[in-house]
């Protein structure tokens, strides 16, 4: 079995889109879009990938603040100032449980939790 991507509906395709392209830096792999105008895009970058799904007239409200998704980079000092700098609300400072990982969090444009993390 392979893990294929992680589904998330949102309200603002584009909003999505660009915290998913410039903070993750992942490229956008397919745009599709179905008759009744719900829109389904495609990002990714090798095996990981992230689908956003937009349907019109849905309002989805808000996502378990029990789930995240991580990401791995190569600072998360970096990372933070660049999350920081386009206005995206932290969740965490930068947390370092063990000399071997450090991470923090930030929400998505939907409130999706989402982890930058740093293996040493």
């Amino acid at each position: 079995m392979k893990y294929l991507w992680t589904t998330i509906h949102v309200n603002n395709l584009e909003a999505s889109a660009k915290f998913y392209r410039e903070m993750v830096d992942l490229k956008e792999v397919r745009r599709m879009e179905t008759p009744d105008g719900t829109a389904y895009l495609f990002l990714g970058e090798g095996e990981t990938q992230i689908e956003l799904i937009c349907k019109p007239g849905s309002q989805i409200e808000t996502y378990s603040k029990d789930l995240s998704i991580g990401f791995k980079v190569d600072s998360v000092e970096e990372m933070m100032e660049k999350v920081k700098a386009a206005g995206y609300e932290l969740v965490s400072e930068i947390i370092a449980p063990n000399p071997h990982i450090q991470f923090f969090f930030v929400k998505d444009p939907m409130g999706v939790i989402v982890q930058f993390v740093e293996m040493k």
